[in-house]
């Protein structure tokens, strides 16, 4: 089975996601005084992958971000939003 990937294009989206999920996740790391090696051993992915995270990679595995988000004690949730067009 294929990994799931997330994608964001050189067009953002009408909230740009990846740079706010990764700077929580730089957040959350720094405030439970973990270092990026640290994360990286406990989530068991690369300390690359962790730092091109943070930095907003524009397309992660989805499977290592849940990896990583589960080892800081943070979740993905798919939100619903009705654009204002709509309402």
């Amino acid at each position: 089975m294929p990994k799931k990937v997330l994608r964001f294009f050189e067009r953002p989206p009408v909230t740009p996601a990846l740079p706010c999920i990764a700077t929580q996740v730089r957040e959350q790391r720094r405030a439970m005084q973990l270092t990026q090696a640290d994360v990286a051993e406990l989530a068991m992915v690369s300390e690359r992958f962790i730092r091109e995270f943070e930095q907003g990679k524009p397309s992660v595995r989805l499977d290592k971000v849940e990896a990583v988000l589960a080892v800081l004690g943070l979740e993905l949730a798919a939100v619903q939003h009705v654009p204002e067009a709509l309402r």
